[in-house]
């Protein structure tokens, strides 16, 4: 067959790192055809964002209409949504095209502290996406968000947010344990059908990792239709990940907080 067609809904970064770009080059990395909807403009670099533009719902839903009515797709990465209109748009063209394999990371803080998801949009992301999510993934402060309760301090605690996430209604939680102290970062895997998975990785010290969660997301949606199971694709689009954060130091796209090389194994 043709490559598999996987989809990002997402914001836009200028600076490539994060958002739709970053979504694309994991896609690509991964032998996987990338498509996109576009949520959101935002004017970013490494140093922070400058501004945010979000796109109004209704053409969010035209571009997806014009797209699911004429390419199959395989999966889907939903990142930065916004407002709450653009979420509740993007929930109901999963329903209505039957969207396979969602994947959900709620974007809501960037790495420089600057707010992605307006408050008030971040019930229509409890209540209407993650109940069609086929996986979640958010780190310590977005679980803590959605919880509305204190960010995890702990592995004991990570895990019981992660099963309290799951009871929101997802078919899988990987709660990012990236913000805990400690040589090892370790993320936590539950599903409703499945025992708990814990992947523990040796923690790379470098400055560069805007857009490590869009990417991982993205590198997870593009491996779902080629592996047998989540955990399968998890630990694979973990395992780039952790090769992407170590030879971010051969891309120089700004004096702050750097991308990671989503192409390692070719460049």
């Amino acid at each position: 067959m043709s490559a598999y067609n996987i989809v990002s809904i997402a914001g836009s970064d200028p600076s490539g790192g994060a958002g739709i770009q970053a979504d694309l080059k994991a896609f690509s990395a991964h032998g996987t055809f990338g498509m996109t909807v576009v949520t959101a403009l935002t004017a970013q670099s490494t140093r922070g964002v400058t501004g945010v533009h979000t796109i109004p719902a209704e053409f969010v839903t035209h571009q997806m209409d014009t797209l699911f009515t004429d390419a199959t797709v395989h999966a889907v990465k939903i990142g930065m949504l916004g407002t709450p209109e653009v979420t509740a748009a993007v929930t109901e063209a999963i329903d209505h095209h039957r969207l396979p394999n969602v994947v959900v990371d709620p974007v809501m803080v960037a790495k420089s502290g600057d707010r992605l998801l307006a408050s008030s949009a971040v019930e229509a992301l409890r209540g209407k996406l993650l109940p069609r999510a086929d996986l979640v993934t958010p780190n310590l402060p977005e679980a803590a968000d959605l919880l509305e309760e204190p960010e995890a301090t702990s592995l004991e605690e990570m895990r019981a947010q992660a099963v309290r996430l799951l009871e929101l209604g997802p078919r899988h939680v990987l709660l990012k344990g990236g913000h805990l102290d400690g040589e090892e970062s370790v993320d936590v895997l539950v599903s409703r059908n499945a025992d708990p998975v814990e992947f523990g990785a040796p923690r790379v010290h470098t400055l560069n990792t805007h857009g490590t969660g869009c990417t991982l997301s993205s590198a997870i949606a593009a491996l779902l239709p080629q592996r047998p199971d989540m955990a399968t694709a998890v630990a694979d689009a973990k395992e780039y990940l952790t090769k992407a954060i170590r030879r971010a130091g051969d891309i120089d796209a700004g004096s702050g907080q750097g991308p990671v090389h989503h192409f390692h194994a070719w460049w």
